[in-house]
Order: C-alpha cells, then sequence, then structure tokens
C-alpha cells in the first residue's frame, strides 16, 4: 500500500484458534491427572504492567513430568483481586480460587514443553503475586510427583492426544490459487475500480473481509459471507457511512482486542498511523471516528531513514505483555514501536527499525506479523517486488517479536507465495502475488494462524493491466496451501 510522499493521497497499496474475548466461565472443574502418568511442573507468573485499579499478567506452566493431555492451573488470590479478561486459556473464579484451563488447541503439553497464557484483573491496594500453583491437582514445585494411576476398569480406558496445531511450519510452500473472488462493487457515490489490501477475520461462522477501494480517492469497504463460494455475491459496505467518514483511508487490519472487548480497524489516513473501534464486528455503520496511534505524528528515525518512500501499511500484534506496531517505507526498512498492553492503543514508542534490506525492492511494504499456535514461534510476511516486478512474499519465524528473525522462505527461487510457486487450476488471471493476510485461526490481538493447511487472502492483477496505479484492477483471490505438513 503506497501513498505519495508528504502525504498527499496520492497512490496507495501494494503492497486464535485464538482467545475470541475468551468468556470467563462460571465453573470449571479441575481435571484429574492423566492415567499412569508422574506429574510435574513449574509456573512462571510475572505481573507484566500494573496501573491504578487492576493489572495484566502472564502465566507460563513448563511440564517436568509425563506427558499431559488437558490441563487446569489453579492459584488463589488473597488481596482481593479479581479476573476479569482471559487469552489462550479459559478462565473462571470463585473467590480466592483461580481456576484457569486449556484452551482447544493448547491442551497437550508434552514433557519439557510450555505453555502460555495472559489475563488482566482488577485489583485494590496490594497486589502480591500468587507463590502456590497445581496442575491438574498436582503442586507444581519444579519436579516430577509420584506416579498417579487410575483404578482398572473392565476395558483399559483409551487415551488419545489430540493433534496440536502446527508441529512446525515447512521450509517451502506450495499453493493453489482460487480465480478473483472479490472486485469492485460500484454505486452512485463511489465508482470504484479496485478492490485491494484485505484483511481478514472469521467470527460467529462468517468471514469479514475490509480491503481498500479506489474511487476518486482511497476509501474502505466492509463484506461479509459464510463460505468463499459466496465472496463473489456479498454486498459491501462502503466505511465512509460509519464514523470513520471520508477522507483518505487505506490498508486495513482487523482484530478483536479481547482486554477491551473491542474489535479494532488499523488503518493508513495520510499522515498517520489510526485506528476506529467497535463492539459488533457484525454492524459495518458502528465503527468510530478515526483517532491516531501517533500523537506527534511520524517519528524521527522515519524520517531520518524514508528517503523518497512513503510511510504504508500498518500491522498490530500482541504478546502477553506488549503491543507492537510495524510500518514500512517502500525504502527497504520495516519499523517496529511498542507499548504496554494495558497502554493500547495509546502509549507507542521506542520505535526502531526491526529489519532493513539495501535493495529497496527485496523488503518493499505489506508485513504481517503472526503467533504459530502451539509454538513459541512468531511468522514474519514481507511483500517483495521481484527481478520480474512482480510482487511476492518473504518469511521469516522468530521466537519473540522483536525477533532475531530467522529466514525461512524469502528468496525468489524458494518465495513464501509467487507465481513460481503457485498453481492456477481455473486459469493463471495474475502474476503478483500481492498485499493480502493469512486466514486466522482466531480473532484476537496475538494474530495467532494455525500452520496446518494455510490460506492466504492476496490481491491479484491482470497481467496485462497497465495504466495509472491508483486505477489498476486489482482482485483479490485466495491462496490455499497444497504441501502441509499436517
Amino acid at each position: 500500500m503506497r501513498l505519495a510522499r508528504l502525504f498527499t493521497p496520492q497512490r496507495t497499496g501494494v503492497g486464535a484458534i485464538a482467545a475470541t474475548s475468551l468468556a470467563l466461565v462460571a465453573t470449571l472443574a479441575a481435571l484429574p491427572p492423566l492415567a499412569s502418568a508422574a506429574p510435574g511442573c513449574s509456573v512462571a507468573y510475572t505481573t507484566t504492567s500494573q496501573w491504578q485499579g487492576g493489572f495484566t499478567a502472564s502465566v507460563a506452566i513448563t511440564n517436568v513430568g509425563d506427558a499431559v493431555d488437558g490441563w487446569t492451573l489453579t492459584w488463589a488470590y488473597g488481596a482481593g483481586q479479581r479476573v476479569a479478561q482471559a487469552w489462550s486459556a479459559e478462565v473462571s473464579q470463585s473467590g480466592e480460587r483461580v481456576s484457569a484451563r486449556n484452551a482447544s488447541y493448547n491442551a497437550a503439553i508434552p514433557t519439557g514443553g510450555r505453555v502460555e497464557f495472559g489475563f488482566t484483573a482488577t485489583a485494590t491496594g496490594a497486589n502480591p503475586d500468587p507463590t502456590s500453583f497445581s496442575l491438574n491437582g498436582t503442586a507444581c514445585t519444579g519436579g516430577a510427583g509420584p506416579t498417579t494411576t487410575t483404578p482398572p476398569t473392565t476395558t483399559p480406558p483409551t487415551t488419545t492426544t489430540p493433534q496440536q496445531p502446527g508441529g512446525s511450519l515447512p521450509s517451502s510452500f506450495r499453493w493453489s490459487s482460487s480465480g478473483a473472488l472479490i472486485g469492485p462493487k460500484p454505486d452512485q457515490a463511489h465508482a470504484n475500480v479496485a478492490v485491494k489490501d484485505p484483511s481478514v477475520v472469521r467470527h460467529n461462522g462468517r468471514y469479514h473481509v475490509f480491503a481498500s477501494v479506489y474511487t476518486t480517492g482511497y476509501n474502505l469497504v466492509h463484506t461479509s459471507f459464510t463460505d468463499w463460494s459466496q465472496a463473489a455475491s456479498a454486498p459491501h459496505y462502503y466505511l465512509d457511512r460509519s464514523g470513520i467518514g471520508t477522507g483518505y483511508r487505506a490498508a486495513p487490519q482487523v482484530f478483536y482486542f479481547a482486554p477491551q472487548r473491542l474489535w479494532y480497524l488499523v488503518y493508513q489516513t495520510g499522515s498517520n498511523a489510526s485506528y476506529s473501534t467497535t463492539a459488533d464486528i457484525e454492524n459495518p455503520a458502528s465503527w468510530s471516528a478515526p483517532r491516531n496511534f501517533y500523537a506527534n505524528g511520524m517519528p524521527q528515525i522515519i524520517r531520518d531513514n524514508i528517503g523518497n518512500g512513503y510511510w504504508v501499511d500498518f500491522w498490530t500484534v500482541c504478546d502477553t505483555a506488549k503491543c507492537y506496531l510495524f510500518s514500512s517505507d517502500d525504502n527497504g526498512h520495516l519499523y517496529r514501536s511498542e507499548t504496554s498492553l494495558a497502554q493500547f492503543p495509546n502509549g507507542f514508542t521506542n520505535t526502531v527499525i526491526a529489519m532493513q534490506d539495501s535493495n529497496r525492492n527485496r523488503l518493499f511494504e505489506a508485513s504481517n506479523v503472526y503467533k504459530v499456535a502451539g509454538r513459541e514461534q512468531w511468522l514474519m510476511l514481507h511483500e517483495a517486488i521481484g527481478s520480474d516486478g512482480r510482487r511476492w512474499f518473504r518469511s521469516w519465524t522468530a521466537p519473540a517479536i522483536t525477533g532475531p528473525w530467522t529466514a525461512l522462505a524469502d528468496s525468489e527461487s524458494n518465495p513464501f507465495a509467487r507465481a513460481n510457486n503457485t498453481t492456477f487450476p481455473g486459469g493463471q488471471w495474475t502474476r503478483d502475488i500481492s498485499h493480502g493476510e493469512l486466514v486466522r485461526s482466531g480473532t484476537d490481538q496475538s494474530m495467532e494462524i494455525n500452520p496446518c493447511k494455510l490460506s492466504y487472502l492476496y490481491q491479484g492483477l491482470d497481467p496485462n493491466a497497465s495504466g495509472d496505479y491508483n486505477r489498476l484492477p486489482w482482485r483479490l483471490g485466495l491462496l490455499t496451501q497444497t504441501n502441509s505438513p499436517c
């Protein structure tokens, strides 16, 4: 997604299994230890941020005993703390006693394995950390306890360990592409010629797609459907009819921020990274007016390095302690700012160059960063312009959002997604695999993906199209991974 230098809206766009507001349940029964298993665990509890009346905490469980298939972690608060909102676990509280139960995707903890979850809570006065935890009824002391057995039955019980999402990402990718699924739907007020820069989330059985469109300037559009076969016929809602209003808006990203129980739509407004919120993603008219992330506009480090590029394509992603805001400059630099989970969406600072390339075309725009479900791993995608002038995606992995990033599939001969690793059963309608987003396994701020059978919604272009970049006939298509390892 490009825009004009000095922020004149001139051109744009090329570029959790989740804790969908993991609702607090009324009561949760602790799960029993596995049959014939020697339990053992250690717990790292960290208060990651604190403010008057509340705090955010992260909890990491390490299994030092036999493998666990299904877990409940319990502890007690002695100073009146009350859990309010959780992610990556289902958490309930009765009096002082707190129970956190696994999500569907992180039930299995192998020996030596580790799982994490987080939550926000209220507190009045002191907020001492709990010091005693039990996993499936066994105290977490850092060592393995005695073997426990299940009383014999007529037929021995069968224990099936569900496959965790993931395993590992492959070192190379193969894709099959749909035809053009989503194109422009002009009306009297919106004579648009392109749909581009998509963001997609699945909620309550429906896909919600947000994208840029171009009329006399850039605008945003929303469409929703239950199945991809309905994408072409689904109506479009132009978001200038909502509180987002008119003016330059482009390159959206949508996610649910669980601590606040709000949906966020992040986008470009020409001179800043901006956002709108709603409590109801199914009502596109309900989005709020734009607000800016950066109180003082473009950070100085970007001014110093942008050259003749453009400040574009904002991407937000959070771990259990912080939220990060990425952006590109079409000049070979990827930037990252940060704030605490408790302060979000305010307080973004400490802007750094997260990645750079002396060849600006190899690190151009449209970054994505995702949490890989079931692993302590993050996946980064970034769009490049190839030696043939066509768009494609590189990829890296890291143990944290802050890196260090290791190349995964990042060359033209071994790309994450490019025309040369994509088949087009219905005919090759594009040679560009450009600005898009993976179809996530959840909806929340961790941007979590299941690496099994990836799907990527992207913008493509008639190879014979030419002319004014803003008026190029971009359409949206869907890549489906054909070499999934699981």
